[in-house]
This record gives C-alpha cells, sequence and structure tokens, in this order.
C-alpha cells in the first residue's frame, strides 16, 4: 500500500518524499492557518527531527516575512498546523524540511504548490538547502505515482546516476541551493 498524490494544485498541501525500510514513499504533508496565538501544531506521528526540521521551516520564514509578503507579526496571531497523513506510521528525519517550509509558505501566502512536483531536502535556518539519503528510492517512489519532477539539493546531484536509466530518462531533476528556488519552482504562479 502506497500514498497516492494530489490530483490537482492546492494551498497548503505539498509533496515530499521518504526513505523508508522497504524502499521510497511519497509524504503528502499539509498545513492549515488557525487562529491562534502563534502555535506551532505538527501531527502524523513525528519524530523529534522532524519536528526539529518543522521550526527551523518556520523560522527562515519568519526571517523571510518581507520578502514573502507577509505580515512580520504573522506568526503572533495564527497558529499553524502541519500534518503528514497515515498517523499510525512514524516519520522522521530532516529530509522534509523543504517540503514542509513549501507547505507553510503555500498555506501564508494562499498560493497553491505544484502538484506533478516532488521534492527533498534538508533546510536550514538561512533557507539553505542540504543533502539528504536515500534519493534513488525517493525517485522511485515519484516515478511510480507518475510525479516525473523532483526538487532536490543541488549536492545531491551526483546520486542521480545511481537511479537506472530508464526511469531518469523520464524525470527531471531540479537541483537547487535555498529555499528562494524551491519556491520558484514549486508554486504555482497565476
Amino acid at each position: 500500500m502506497h500514498t497516492r498524490a494530489e490530483s490537482k494544485p492546492q494551498v497548503g498541501v505539498c509533496t515530499g518524499l521518504a526513505w523508508t525500510e522497504v524502499g521510497g514513499d511519497i509524504l503528502p504533508t499539509e498545513v492549515s492557518i488557525l487562529k491562534g496565538k502563534g502555535n506551532l501544531i505538527l501531527t502524523g506521528q513525528l519524530g523529534d527531527v522532524m519536528k526539529e526540521s518543522a521550526k527551523t521551516g518556520l523560522s527562515y520564514i519568519r526571517s523571510r516575512s518581507d520578502k514573502l509578503g507577509l505580515d512580520p507579526q504573522f506568526y503572533e496571531k495564527d497558529d499553524i498546523h502541519i500534518h503528514l497523513p497515515e498517523g499510525a506510521i512514524p516519520k522522521d528525519g530532516p529530509s522534509a524540511g523543504i517540503t514542509m517550509a513549501t507547505a507553510m509558505v503555500s498555506a501564508l501566502t494562499e498560493t497553491k504548490v505544484r502538484n506533478d512536483i516532488a521534492m527533498t531536502g534538508e533546510i536550514t535556518l538561512r533557507g539553505r538547502v542540504l543533502p539528504i539519503g536515500g534519493l534513488k528510492e525517493k525517485t522511485l517512489a515519484a516515478y511510480r505515482e507518475k510525479i516525473y519532477t523532483i526538487i532536490l539539493p543541488k549536492e545531491n546531484e551526483r546520486d542521480v546516476e545511481d537511479i537506472e536509466q530508464e526511469v531518469r530518462d523520464k524525470m527531471q531533476f531540479i537541483p537547487v541551493e535555498n529555499m528562494d528556488e524551491v519556491l520558484k519552482y514549486a508554486l504555482v504562479k497565476e
């Protein structure tokens, strides 16, 4: 049983990629903005490293609120709820950082995320995108779901050659170094 991809672009919904013990899987990530007091709510049985990635993504967004067109105090009056479905399955690791950050930016700016793209990468406070493991397995998961474009850390570009040629020929890999590039490719331009 594998997770299914979204059928159309949506606000606050982004497709990440996960390495699992049995290969790879897609990692749908949902974000809702709620009136509140600045809480970051994390559900879906996330491990400590993944929770830290969500907090890092939020701090990055806060530091870039001007550039993103957000009220600099957005985090004081809204709660941000991040949910990774299939809550019975534990999830951990830093590679969903850019996915959670993209879903948060999408929800906060009410901009849709492309559903024909998947991504993987760790995020830093300054928005740098750091390398991840399991690219081959993650690529096969995207391929299986007919998602043929993957945003990946520039430092993982060399790992693409480990992927079977037949799969590689159908895929487009977009290597990125920072979140500005991720958002440029992932968000739907209206």
